[in-house]
């Protein structure tokens, strides 16, 4: 058993963004020496994921270091104590997680661990398809690629999942293809990007219709081989070959998550007050993909990135006013817009009366991301490298082929 110390204790599960901005938010407020309390955040990797980003880092815009950077190094200067393991069990009643045979008990916890990838019983997609949510898929994703360019025949890729993240990787591989890549987007809807605005939607089907894109919508898939695909439109079948298959569609809830005992919505996310407490354990909070939560306005939140940002700010405030006897706050959604990156130096963005599209987006969506990376530090030598890089290329050009 964990020594427990004299302060409280916060035990936060999950590094993605609901529990990394949330642990670092809890470090602003002025805690006085009675109060401080002992924040450990839980995390099953040993970097945290900028996630928007991940499409860079297929392409080689972007070095893994920029988006991917260790937790050691973002906590380095904060009280926040990082311990990388993975959480299988919790108990809500004595807000305690088993990690590594020892249990570890917080008088606050807070639940943030993210979705994983649905993954429906289709013979072969275990074995041949690849995911696109962690760092290592898209190591695992860019060798694959790489091996596939070292032949001389046309790569030919099937996304499933007309999405944002299976929008983005058509346009993203389509530019990186070139004249050798035959990408293909299949989607068993009627329309691609349906939860976003008509603007989105035009912009990200006029990218696709540049790139040459194939698009496959009201179909499904019912196999998939080492060579092929086999999709069903309409009750029939048809058997492509294929290089590469990159499986997006859908987000669940992690099982240990659904198997808790509390209240849990249809899709096995965890029922929260709009102050994200458990409905039953108030000293519980619940954060981003694993809480079904409602605003103070009664809208029901999505699963994104944006989102969680937002959250995290509200379950870091609760976490300080349940700890020192403040008011709560019910969290408040607001939708500040969309980005959508749409191949090499190309992107579409909207919200807050602005609409832009195309190379000036493309700038506009990488500062906003900047600014929302999680340390000023990490800022900073992003930015850095990003002004210097152009200068560097430059500066290589013309020392290996002088004039």
């Amino acid at each position: 058993m964990a020594k427990r110390m004299t302060n409280s204790r916060i035990i936060i599960v999950g590094g993605g963004f609901g529990g990394l901005y949330t642990a670092l938010n809890l470090c602003q407020f002025p805690w006085t020496d009675a109060t401080r309390p002992e924040i450990v955040l839980i995390n099953d990797e040993r970097h945290f994921l900028f996630s928007p980003l991940l499409y860079e880092l297929i392409t080689g815009e972007m070095q893994s270091w920029e988006i991917a950077p260790p937790y050691e190094e973002l906590l380095a200067d904060t009280p926040v104590r990082f311990q990388q393991a993975q959480v299988r069990w919790v108990n809500l009643a004595q807000r305690s997680v088993e990690i590594g045979g020892e249990s570890l008990t917080g008088d606050y916890l807070v639940l943030a661990v993210g979705g994983e990838t649905q993954r429906p019983p289709i013979p072969g997609l275990p074995e041949y398809a690849y995911e696109f949510r962690t760092l290592a898929d898209a190591e695992r994703l860019r060798e694959r690629l790489r091996v596939l360019l070292t032949g001389s025949g046309v790569v030919r890729v099937a996304i499933v999942g007309a999405g944002p993240s299976g929008i983005e990787l058509a346009c993203k591989l389509a530019d990186q293809l070139g004249n050798r890549g035959r990408i293909r987007l299949v989607d068993r809807g009627s329309e691609i990007l349906k939860t976003f605005s008509p603007f989105a939607r035009e912009t990200a089907q006029n990218a696709l219709e540049r790139r040459g894109v194939w698009l496959n919508l009201m179909t499904t898939v019912t196999e998939i081989t080492a060579n092929s695909i086999t999709l069903n439109y309409k009750d029939q079948l048809d058997i492509l070959p294929v290089d590469l298959v990159i499986w997006t569609a859908g987000t669940r809830t992690p099982a240990w998550i659904q198997n808790l005992p509390a209240q849990h919505d249809d899709q096995g996310r965890l029922v929260v007050r709009p102050t994200l407490q458990l409905v039953d354990y108030p000293q519980v909070l619940a954060l981003g993909d694993v809480a079904a939560c409602v605003d103070e306005q009664g809208q029901a939140i999505p699963r994104t990135a944006q989102a969680a940002f937002q959250q995290a700010d509200y379950a870091a405030w609760n976490l300080w006013a349940l700890a020192t006897g403040r008011p709560l706050l019910p969290f408040k959604y607001f939708h500040l817009g969309e980005m959508l990156t749409l191949g090499t130096e190309d992107a579409a963005l909207s919200g807050l009366g602005m609409q832009l599209q195309g190379p000036l987006a493309y700038v506009a969506r990488r500062l906003v991301y900047l600014w929302r990376l999680p340390t000023l530090k990490h800022r900073l030598q992003v930015g850095w490298h990003w002004m210097m890089t152009p200068w560097l290329d430059w500066l290589t050009s013309v020392t290996t082929n002088p004039r």
